[in-house]
């Protein structure tokens, strides 16, 4: 499968979580930072996202340990990004 047939997948998998938290969360997530994805990181992701939303959601706001097969670079962004920017005043 080519890399944009994986991206499109990928995108769908990730904003029809099955809550909108997880939608928002793992979409939005994935809006932001899978154009600059290697394929390496594609394939990451897509071992990563077959995992139960709220094992995903808890790891990225680190209140569960992450297992060694998902303590990647990929999840370390989403533990970065900002969910509920502020609004300038």
């Amino acid at each position: 499968m080519d890399r944009d047939t994986r991206l499109k997948r990928l995108k769908f998998r990730s904003w029809h979580r099955g809550t909108k938290e997880a939608d928002l969360m793992i979409g939005g997530y994935f809006d932001a930072h899978s154009h600059r994805w290697s394929d390496a990181e594609i394939d990451w992701y897509e071992e990563f996202i077959e995992e139960q939303d709220v094992d995903i959601m808890a790891w990225a706001l680190q209140v569960q340990p992450v297992p060694p097969q998902f303590d990647h670079p990929v999840l370390h962004a989403m533990r970065a990004m900002d969910f509920v920017p502020v609004a300038p005043r």
